[in-house]
């Protein structure tokens, strides 16, 4: 590799590295006519850093040149760092080279804003279609969304990346406006709307028979980002944010990335303050409990209680609040309720469902069923659990709960993978 490569690739991997929203799930591209590489086959995405962020992808930045002063980014403007840029034709050799020396499993591309929005992402565009046509590479792109870009450029790489996304950037237009005054939520959903129109436009397509052969438009679905702890939204209000644009763009996953001080601006927290990354953690609970748990935001968060309790997960937090819904009868209580008991997943409430039909549960059977038992067991009532006369309240509870929990907080590593 040639020296000046090697540096524009430290660079900008290094500036990519704050863009977290690289998960690739739902990639189903599937390699045909003995083209390079198959989305769908080759487990694209299936490694993780203990944060969440995926590894297996060569995540880069186009450029680290911008034209906006976005007080939170490293790439800024104003901020003097080192600049780089790569050109169409050394991204398209970079992931070739690295992808058959087995490196990685797909590309993650982003990009500062040189000269204007249609400017760069029309250099985007030119990379995925030249490593889909010429080069036949069929594995996972994921390819970020040029805020103000022309949508005819946005449908047209729809139709070679796997996903793309758009970084909100701040939970609120106020928040947006305070650090990044040149940009609005409003220039995010636009490209979202269109990006969910044409998806939904060509399923209908699909089912209606009528056209022989639909091609795939992100088949892996959309994606944003929100930076939390650089400005002072509560837990609520992100949430709030995040439960919105679930529902109106169908999104497939919101990321929140905790504010990793690079500067001393009055506006944030300076530089040597910790990163709110238990914050972050307890977030993604919290969006996990809406996606996949039944919960509606105003249960885990309202005006009453704004913030996410920082000494336990949001779901106990929410059992302890409501404890008069508590302990539930795993003989009679329906999946969604069972659902809502803390230490019990998806996976175990389907059992326990499954299992009652063949006759009642003992605790020594639950035990089996992979639950967190030790922390289940508070909530819920088998067939020869014993009644108690005096209920523990909510703050003994908690004490107890905690005095017998083992479970380690997740500690986050701030760096990429080395491609070296």
């Amino acid at each position: 590799m040639y020296d000046r490569i090697r540096e524009k690739l430290t660079i900008l991997a290094d500036a990519a590295k704050y863009d977290v929203s690289c998960s690739s799930s739902g990639g189903n591209r599937k390699n045909t006519n003995k083209g390079i590489g198959d989305s769908s086959a080759s487990g694209i995405c299936h490694t993780y850093t203990e944060d969440g962020r995926c590894v297996s992808l060569l995540k880069i930045l186009l450029t680290n040149h911008c034209i906006y002063d976005c007080a939170f980014c490293v790439s800024r403007r104003s901020n003097d760092v080192k600049r780089a840029a790569f050109t169409v034709e050394e991204v398209v050799e970079l992931t070739m080279s690295f992808y058959r020396r087995n490196y990685i499993e797909g590309l993650f591309l982003s990009s500062g804003i040189f000269k204007n929005a249609d400017f760069t992402m029309e250099r985007l565009l030119r990379i995925v279609k030249k490593l889909r046509l010429e080069e036949r590479f069929n594995g996972y792109i994921h390819l970020k969304t040029i805020p103000g870009a022309s949508l005819e450029l946005l449908t047209e790489a729809g139709l070679y990346a796997d996903r793309m996304s758009i970084n909100l950037e701040m939970p609120t237009e106020t928040g947006l406006k305070l650090l990044a005054p040149e940009k609005s939520h409003e220039e995010v959903k636009k490209p979202l709307g269109l990006i969910q129109n044409t998806i939904t436009q060509f399923k209908d397509e699909k089912k209606t028979g009528l056209i022989k052969s639909v091609p795939k438009f992100v088949p892996a679905g959309q994606s944003t980002q929100m930076v939390i702890g650089a400005t002072p939204e509560n837990d609520m209000e992100i949430m709030y944010t995040a439960d919105k644009y679930y529902k109106d763009f169908s999104l497939k996953r919101v990321y929140y990335s905790g504010y990793i001080p690079i500067s001393n601006d009055t506006r944030m927290p300076g530089i040597g303050s910790q990163p709110p990354l238990l914050r972050e953690n307890r977030l993604y609970q919290t969006d996990w409990l809406m996606r996949f748990y039944g919960f509606e935001v105003k249960e885990l968060l309202n005006a009453k209680n704004p913030n996410l309790d920082i000494d336990v997960d949001p779901k106990l937090g929410w059992a302890l609040r409501n404890l008069e819904q508590f302990p539930v009868d795993l003989n009679t209580a329906d999946y969604q309720m069972i659902l809502r008991v803390p230490g019990i997943g998806v996976s175990s409430a389907q059992k326990i469902v499954q299992a009652r039909r063949f006759g009642r549960l003992y605790t020594y059977q639950v035990k089996k069923m992979g639950i967190a038992y030790s922390r289940a067991k508070f909530f819920i009532r088998c067939a020869d659990t014993p009644y108690m006369l005096n209920e523990p309240d909510a703050p003994r509870l908690k004490g107890l709960i905690l005095s017998e929990s083992s479970s380690k907080y997740l500690k986050v590593a701030q760096n990429q993978l080395s491609l070296f």
